[in-house]
């Protein structure tokens, strides 16, 4: 078993805050999860026990908020082990006290609460593929009955929706034997049905609000923060020696519910679990590799909403498979998607999932372009993207590496064909290669078509316009993939075809893109300001891909320069600090968050390209590029606990920021932990 253990000193002053900005992150594997503070606060308005992933058009809903519980001992004594945050009043953390040690086991999470020498043990799972939890509790040390009350509280709303939307009043709680389900009148939401297991288990009606509820990290990323949520009752039940019991919420129907009893369901769980680290690459099965597996897992979904896509898919005796691109506000995303497919598909043996995913985004191709983003609750995709249908390519070699899966080429080789012509062509948002020199230049007003993509009220922060240093790298990759392709397939006059426009692009890309002066690669050439010179990670990809479009003797400068510029503990800086437009910090409110994001914050998936690029220049540095990734096992312990998050700031103590698990971040640390491995 992979055990991730903190311990809390109940003297340490410090625990307390500690354990608020600590998170957890348990998924469903339909783009549902339960998540919060280790403290047991809720601080963001994605908190909850029970955020289900229902069919379009509602798409990702928080069902079940919060679950108040307190302990009362045999000697009478009571001791609340999690707690809210009031508005305007000091922040009290009473299970702080008595938390002990926080843990993943298997990448699932665990509590233990000493209690006047009394320990009981919680701990949360949702079985897979069902937007159910199981919130379980047992008696591990300790004299006679402990008797636990727990107070569900909910607020049925969109995940996106702010948390001072008032609670309806007009809830209708219905119990039925040991059944209980809360619906709200005139919701389209199915409704949230809850039963206890265990001894002596009872429910009383106390309907409340919990009103002035303070959400802190939605108030210092400036949004909306106090809210209330509605309780019908509490819940009663006995933890004995040798017993447990254990709260499951759902929005599933009885009969699903019932399937499995509590026990059985974690027994099944943990099944899954020892499976999907059995089918890992042999190096990513122990320790901070194995974990990562199991983090990687939280992000392949089958979308619970797209009914239609799944039927075809299963038509042709596949099933639908999509990458969530970061928790907790993330949908998927196409870009995220094929940068993220080697690491949590294919090093994790998942090979089967990954062709899916590759099939399903071919499906989806319009004018050239793979969809760049699924809204939550929508069939339909977005396409305003310039690179994630060229990062499709790099996915489709990756993945035909590592199985050599002929008919998934066949299947998408039209597909691939009809990308690249449409690109010659020219097709929508100024996505068009330039006659005059073979490059490929993209942009539209009011778009941010790169990976650099934040926009802020109809400001394009970063819009780099023009022909982008790794759009052109990918698009000379993807040139020479299609023509190796093109050539196994005995397609000759294409092939040639292909190696032309490659070769015509690779001869421009190194008369314009080098940076005389900085040793470096222009980030943008024939912007609309002119030449871009910023110093950014971008130009890494025009050496780490397959197909590089550097000369080979640039690669020692543009590698150097990055090392001494951007590369930190935890990813590569988006910006040089001696840029004028350089950001140390991302915080504060949306638009000053937005001026940060690709202007100096440090992005964890960039390590990847960076260490790609370094074993082509230092090809026998395999240890040295392993030390490259050791800056990320103390944030294992930080933010989201056993994940890795979006972005950090650009200075130290470089402070976890953005989603708290992202898959491209994840991807790329475990991919390069096999890569770097001794042989």
């Amino acid at each position: 078993m992979l055990i991730r253990k903190l311990s809390f000193d109940a003297e340490d002053a410090r625990a307390g805050e500690s354990l608020i900005d600590r998170e957890w992150l348990v998924t469903n594997g339909l783009g549902g999860f339960a998540s919060g503070s280790v403290a047991g606060v809720p601080t963001r308005r994605y908190h909850g026990l029970l955020v289900s992933a229902l069919p379009t058009p509602l798409g990702r809903t928080v069902m079940l908020n919060h679950l108040s519980e307190w302990a009362r001992l045999p000697d009478g004594l009571r001791f609340q082990l999690g707690g809210q945050e009031r508005a305007g009043g000091e922040l009290e953390l009473p299970g702080a006290r008595h938390l002990r040690e926080f843990r993943l086991e298997d990448g699932l999470p665990v509590w233990l609460y000493e209690l006047n020498g009394t320990v009981v043990e919680k701990r949360v799972l949702m079985p897979h593929l069902q937007n159910t939890v199981h919130v379980a509790y047992r008696l591990v040390a300790g004299e006679g009955a402990v008797r636990l009350k727990l107070r569900p509280a909910a607020q049925f709303r969109p995940l996106e929706d702010v948390v001072g939307r008032p609670v309806e009043a007009d809830h209708a709680v219905t119990a039925v034997g040991d059944r209980l389900e809360i619906s709200q009148a005139g919701d389209a939401y199915p409704p949230l049905r809850l039963k206890l297991h265990g001894a002596r288990a009872t429910f009383t009606l106390d309907g409340r609000k919990l009103e002035r509820l303070l959400y802190r990290v939605e108030r210092r990323r400036g949004y909306d923060h106090t809210g209330e949520l509605y309780s019908p009752g509490y819940f009663s039940v006995d933890l004995t020696a040798g017993g447990g019991a254990t709260l499951v919420a759902s929005t599933e129907r009885w009969e699903t519910m019932r399937a499995l009893s509590p026990d059985a369901a974690r027994e099944a769980e943990g099944e899954r679990r020892r499976r999907l680290l059995s089918l890992a690459d042999a190096r990513a099965r122990e320790g901070v590799a194995g974990e990562l597996v199991l983090a990687a897992d939280q992000f392949v979904i089958t979308p619970a909403g797209r009914r239609e896509e799944a039927a075809r898919a299963r038509a042709t005796g596949e099933e639908l498979r999509s990458v969530i691109a970061g928790y907790h506000w993330f949908t998927d995303w196409g870009r995220d998607t094929m940068i993220s497919l080697e690491g949590l598909t294919v090093t994790t043996g998942r090979h089967r999932e990954a062709g899916w995913i590759l099939r399903t985004f071919g499906h989806y191709v319009r004018d050239g372009l793979i969809p760049n983003m699924f809204p939550d609750g929508s069939n339909e995709g977005l396409y305003h993207t310039a690179d994630a249908t060229l990062w499709f390519f790099h996915a489709v070699d990756r993945y035909l590496r590592a199985t050599g899966d002929g008919a998934t080429l066949g299947a998408l080789l039209p597909r691939l064909r009809d990308i690249v012509e449409q690109h010659l062509r020219g097709t929508r948002f100024g996505i068009k290669v330039d006659e005059a020199d073979g490059l490929l230049r993209q942009g539209a007003e009011g778009y941010q078509l790169t990976w650099m993509d934040a926009k802020c009220d109809g400001w394009v922060v970063t819009p780099r316009r023009g022909k982008a240093v790794e759009i052109n790298a990918l698009w000379h990759n993807a040139l020479r993939l299609l023509e190796g392709w093109e050539r196994e397939a005995g397609d000759a006059p294409r092939a040639d075809a292909l190696a032309a426009h490659a070769a015509r692009a690779y001869e421009s890309f190194n008369r314009r893109f080098w940076y005389e002066a900085g040793g470096h690669l222009y980030d943008v050439i024939d912007g609309e300001g002119g030449d871009d010179a910023a110093c950014r990670p971008n130009q890494l990809l025009a050496v780490s891909l397959k197909h590089p479009a550097l000369d080979p003797a640039r690669w020692g400068s543009v590698v150097n320069v990055a090392r001494e510029k951007l590369l930190t503990p935890v990813g590569l800086r988006s910006l040089a600090p001696d840029h004028p437009d350089y950001k140390p910090t991302y915080h504060g409110d949306l638009r000053t968050r937005d001026a940060a994001y690709h202007q100096g914050t440090v992005w964890g998936w960039l390590i990847g390209p960076f260490i790609d690029a370094w074993l082509k220049t230092h090809p026998r540095d395999r240890a040295g590029a392993r030390r490259l990734l050791e800056g990320f096992l103390p944030h294992l312990d930080e933010a989201c606990v056993g994940s890795i998050s979006e972005i950090f700031d650009a200075e130290p103590p470089f402070t976890a920021r953005g989603c708290v698990a992202q898959a491209w971040s994840v991807a790329e640390v475990l991919r390069c932990w096999v890569l770097t491995a001794e042989e």
